[in-house]
C-alpha cells in the first residue's frame, strides 16, 4: 500500500463553521502545521494576531498560499495582495491580519518553528539541483 494521503478539502474536518479545515490532521502531516482557510467575501472576522511567546501556538512562522479568490494581508501599515500565484511568509512575532476581498479567499496556511526543519542544500537559491538516485 502506498504511503499517500488523499482527501477532498471540503470533506476535511471543519471548525468555525467550516472557515478552517484541519488539513494537517486529515493528511497525517507531522513535520509542519497546515490548515486550509475559506474566508467569506469581505469578512471582518479574521483575527489580528501573531505567534509570539504568548500565542496558543508560539514561535511559528507562517506561509500563506492563496488557492481561490483574493484578499489583503495587513502587517504594520503595509498591505500585501493575496491571490492565486502568490506566496507570502510572515515571521512569528509579526502581527498580521487577513481581509478577504469581494470574492472571498481560500488559502493554505503552513506553519512551523524556525530551525526545526533542516533544509537540504539543493533547495537553497542558486544551488545545483539534486541528481536523481539510480535504481
Amino acid at each position: 500500500m502506498p504511503d499517500v494521503s488523499y482527501k477532498l478539502i471540503d470533506e476535511m474536518d471543519g471548525i468555525y463553521g467550516d472557515i478552517a479545515r484541519r488539513a494537517r490532521a486529515e493528511l497525517g502531516v507531522s513535520s509542519f502545521g497546515m490548515q486550509i482557510m475559506s474566508l467569506p467575501p469581505s469578512w471582518p472576522g479574521y483575527p489580528d494576531h501573531d505567534h509570539g511567546p504568548a500565542a496558543t501556538d508560539p514561535g511559528q512562522e507562517e506561509v500563506y498560499l492563496p488557492l481561490e479568490g483574493d484578499g489583503t494581508l495587513l502587517a504594520e501599515g503595509h498591505e500585501y495582495a493575496l491571490r492565486p500565484g502568490v506566496a507570502v511568509r510572515v515571521g512569528p512575532e509579526q502581527r498580521r491580519r487577513i481581509v478577504p476581498g469581494e470574492r472571498g479567499l481560500r488559502f493554505v496556511a503552513l506553519g512551523g518553528i524556525p530551525g526545526a526543519f533542516a533544509a537540504p542544500a539543493w533547495t537553497e537559491i542558486g544551488a545545483a539541483p539534486p541528481v536523481p538516485a539510480s535504481r
